[in-house]
């Protein structure tokens, strides 16, 4: 090559660069800067780590945009990444979704369904041959919560024992944090803790590891109604990319295949299109107990 080739070659090399920096890198939804779209880890790791690169890559040939899944260490994580602009897409749980729209102006797309509801319930798990019958047994035993951050597996649980007498600080033996639903309700199984919160029905998702699972454990009591979990998008994400992907997402929730990996996912049935406004309820629940939802995530 000639040195005045490689001079244009190296002068247009430089020129790209400087176009690059000056839009602030490569464009958002390409493989050079993917949109990150995160989980939290409700369930089992692997499982949402596979159905969520399925789902990554269902959005991808539907809109062009390149989108690339993965999960938090824990529910606090996806909503901080989020906050950070390290997380595009976040799958949030209840509480971490209202926190993450307080605190970072994080705003719903889609809620999830299940059993053709866009609400669920949390549950109290004991063992059937405990002898625990009412929630008064539980005091001074070994209790396992889910996750602070979690909505039916700690937040939730928690305002109910306090309005049946029950200090959840100060009425157990040992409390345990399992991490995930699945490990709550394991743990209960085996024996390890007492009682275990979870969503309801959680028992069903260790059932291909553990057929008896709803024999050996029972639920003892079940929560108020709680809206379901969302699929929400970090505040300043492009509108026109935003609505590409929920129209996506909606077409992937109507077909086969797309209601496999949701199921595989998070047990999702269906998705549908929302609002903030469907919080609302549940914000008006932490106000009735009290609660002010940061000092909840401190």
């Amino acid at each position: 090559m000639k040195k005045n080739q490689v001079l244009v070659t190296l002068f247009l090399l430089s020129l790209l660069a400087v176009t690059l920096i000056g839009c602030g890198g490569p464009k958002l939804g390409t493989e050079e800067n993917p949109i990150i779209m995160s989980f939290v880890p409700s369930g089992d790791t692997q499982e949402i780590i596979a159905s969520g690169d399925e789902l990554a890559q269902m959005i991808t040939d539907k809109t062009g945009l390149v989108v690339q899944a993965n999960v938090g260490t824990d529910f606090a994580a996806v909503r901080e990444a989020m906050g950070a602009g390290k997380a595009q897409i976040g799958w949030l749980n209840t509480f971490n979704y209202v926190l993450a729209h307080e605190k970072y102006g994080v705003e719903v797309g889609l809620v999830t369904e299940r059993f053709g509801s866009t609400s669920y319930r949390g549950q109290f798990n004991v063992r059937a041959d405990s002898g625990i019958t009412k929630l008064e047994d539980i005091k001074g035993k070994v209790m396992c919560w889910v996750d602070p951050n979690s909505t039916s597996g700690y937040i939730i649980p928690r305002i109910m024992l306090q309005a049946n007498g029950i200090d959840p600080d100060a009425d157990f033996a040992k409390t345990v944090e399992s991490g995930s639903h699945n490990n709550s309700v394991t743990a209960v199984y085996n024996g390890d803790c007492d009682v275990g919160v979870s969503y309801a029905d959680a028992r069903s998702s260790i059932e291909d590891d553990f057929p008896d699972v709803k024999d050996v454990v029972v639920v003892l009591a079940t929560t108020t109604e709680i809206p379901n979990d969302s699929v929400s998008f970090a505040k300043d994400f492009d509108p026109d990319m935003r609505q590409k992907i929920i129209d996506a997402l909606l077409e992937i929730s109507a077909s086969e295949e797309g209601v496999t990996a949701l199921n595989n996912l998070y047990s999702i049935d269906a998705l549908q299109p929302a609002q903030d406004s469907f919080y609302d309820g549940f914000r008006a629940d932490l106000s009735k107990a009290g609660m002010d939802i940061e000092s909840l995530a401190e």
